[in-house]
């Protein structure tokens, strides 16, 4: 987006009680990475984000090894699920807080046993919620995608820009 920007690492607990909401899950992380970075900055716009992937209601987290990649991917092979993105924006120097939050649905192809163990031995689902990366080779196990391209990325930078507008950050300018 051409903004110059620090990554601090806010180092939460991101655990949230069974049963909640994965839209309550993530909007209660992106919150709780915003408050404790901005509890140590005197000024500027904090940004806190948590992704999740949702399949038959159930939050996938990143694989615990191949074998819960390979299960994962068998899982989403031809079927479609969600993923969500909640965000907080706070003013350091005001308090100023906002949350936003941005879903998109993913439809898989269906995909033969040898793609998803060729996908896994690539290594690139290892260290990724639902063991894809849209971004990256997990593209072409994506059929297609209802939403923000940029959500399943991480961060839904169109809905993000809004938010940011509202506290004087222009991103076209």
């Amino acid at each position: 987006m051409g903004l110059r920007f620090k990554v601090i690492v806010s180092q939460v607990d991101e655990t949230v009680l069974p049963g909640t909401a994965p839209t309550e899950a993530v909007a209660e992380l992106a919150y709780r990475k915003a408050m404790a970075v901005a509890a140590r900055l005197d000024e500027g716009i904090v940004i806190g984000a948590d992704t999740v992937v949702v399949y038959r209601g159930q939050i996938l987290g990143k694989p615990s090894d191949t074998g819960d990649a390979i299960v994962t991917l068998r899982s989403l092979s031809g079927t479609d699920h969600l993923v969500i993105t909640g965000f907080s924006v706070i003013d350091c120097a005001t308090g100023r807080l906002s949350k936003a939050s941005e879903t998109t649905r993913v439809f898989f192809r269906r995909l033969s046993e040898a793609q998803i163990e060729a996908y896994v031995r690539s290594g690139e689902p290892m260290d990724k919620a639902g063991s894809y990366g849209i971004q990256g080779l997990g593209a072409v196990l994506v059929d297609r995608i209802e939403g923000c391209y940029f959500n399943v990325v991480g961060l839904p930078l169109s809905s993000l820009a809004e938010v940011l507008r509202q506290y004087g950050v222009e991103v076209l300018q």
